[in-house]
């Protein structure tokens, strides 16, 4: 797959409805539009044997412990804790070749198998730390796909609510903490985490195309292009950041002043 055709599966992906989203294929598409030509089928073929585990084991077990043995004992899915910094560890295609990666990357291949299955299953976009929630017969439970899809109790997701700076009385508060997203917004949020490691090593050109994903994943939200013309201004191509500000343009957006200062700054270097 060229970077081209990724780039037409995010376009697809984006237009798609959320319960037709097509997770594994997009995130697989975002893998390849970081570094083109590579072969999809380590992901695929992982997704595949993760599904065809799961609905094994869901005939004897309850769905949140199906889902983690399936994918951190049968699987050996993991957090990488020694290279947590890794490029890899974002990358659907490496984490299938080296069953390590962060949480966001993880998660993909839970959800996916989930979906496949019946198991009713969602992301949860966590402070910090991304995590999933899981429908039992009990009620929901949250699982950590990075610590081996280890179950989290309400006492300590309240403590990483703390620790991550949330106020106590939101804190204390399990449907806020546990508030499920969509497939689409957790592959969103493993971009943001790419754009952020990006901009932290200056790798614009990275950045760049991490934002441009956001973009095409969600065509209904101006901000990934605020963050697309960032990183092209940074790279020194004025009229690329223009024209991604023209795309960013909305109406009666309270971000419009934001988009319109961040145009007059380009065109000042333009003249």
């Amino acid at each position: 797959m060229t970077r081209d055709e990724a780039i037409e599966v995010l376009t697809e992906a984006g237009e798609a409805g959320d319960e037709a989203f097509p997770l594994l294929e997009a995130a697989i598409a975002c893998a390849i539009h970081d570094y083109p030509f590579r072969d999809p089928a380590p992901a695929r073929t992982l997704a595949a044997h993760a599904a065809e585990r799961l609905a094994e084991r869901i005939r004897n077990e309850g769905p949140d412990d199906a889902l983690a043995e399936t994918m951190a004992a049968d699987l050996r899915l993991n957090g990488d804790l020694l290279n947590y910094d890794h490029a890899g560890n974002t990358d659907v295609i490496d984490v299938a070749e080296r069953r390590r990666g962060l949480s966001a990357a993880l998660s993909v291949f839970y959800l996916d198998a989930a979906r496949r299955v019946g198991i009713k299953a969602r992301g949860v976009d966590f402070p910090g730390h991304f995590l999933l929630r899981v429908e039992t017969p009990e009620g929901p439970v949250a699982l950590d796909p990075f610590s081996q899809g280890r179950l989290v109790l309400p006492s300590e997701l309240t403590r990483r609510a703390l620790r991550a700076g949330l106020t106590p009385h939101v804190a204390d508060r399990l449907d806020v903490l546990m508030a499920p997203v969509t497939d689409r917004q957790a592959l969103i949020r493993l971009q943001n985490v790419q754009f952020s490691r990006a901009i932290r090593s200056r790798d614009y050109e990275g950045a760049e195309r991490s934002a441009l994903r956001r973009a095409l994943l969600d065509p209904g939200d101006h901000r990934p292009w605020l963050d697309v013309a960032a990183a092209r201004e940074k790279q020194g191509s004025l009229a690329g950041a223009l024209e991604a500000l023209a795309r960013a343009r909305t109406v009666d957006d309270p971000m419009e002043i934001t988009r319109q200062m961040s145009v007059d700054r380009v065109r000042l270097q333009l003249n």
